[in-house]
């Protein structure tokens, strides 16, 4: 249902029936990270994933994602991607280089492929934040991915 009279709007669609969905896992702040993880893969199942049709790879770190990524959209093989990982911040400036840098490679994995790409990494103060954080941002990554994923191929058809 389009907001406007004469104009069309592509829908919300959640419907994940299908979908072909790639994850990429930081093992660095692993409790955090394995929390993210399963309440993605929850959420991915409950909007309609299937087993099969979900793949896990992990990595050592956050900067580490976005290479395992890009190599995973220009396979072919998935709909869309979902990055997860925990940068928390500690005494040094490498808090910043590596959120930034993360960032902006998962946006230019998107951009240059064509695929959708979830961003789950968490940039966080503290172990507090991102054990509040992770649950949450799972499920959202999730949605997101999904709903990239069927826009994607909405505007294509």
């Amino acid at each position: 249902m389009s907001r406007f009279e004469n104009i069309f709007e592509y829908d919300r669609n959640l419907n994940a029936a299908g979908l072909r969905i790639g994850l990429v896992m930081s093992r660095f702040n692993l409790p955090v990270c394995e929390g993210l993880l399963s309440a993605c893969v929850a959420e991915l199942k409950r909007l309609g994933v299937a087993d099969s049709d979900m793949s896990i790879a992990n990595v050592p770190g956050a900067l580490e994602i976005p290479l395992v990524l890009q190599t995973m959209a220009q396979s072919g093989a998935f709909d869309a991607l979902i990055a997860l990982g925990a940068v928390i911040r500690g005494e040094t400036y490498h808090f910043e280089v590596v959120s930034n840098d993360a960032c902006r490679a998962l946006m230019d994995v998107q951009l240059d492929t064509g695929i959708p790409v979830a961003n789950g990494i968490l940039t966080c103060e503290n172990d507090e934040q991102a054990e509040v954080r992770m649950q949450p941002k799972g499920v959202d990554c999730a949605q997101v991915a999904v709903e990239m994923a069927n826009l994607q191929k909405a505007l294509t058809q």
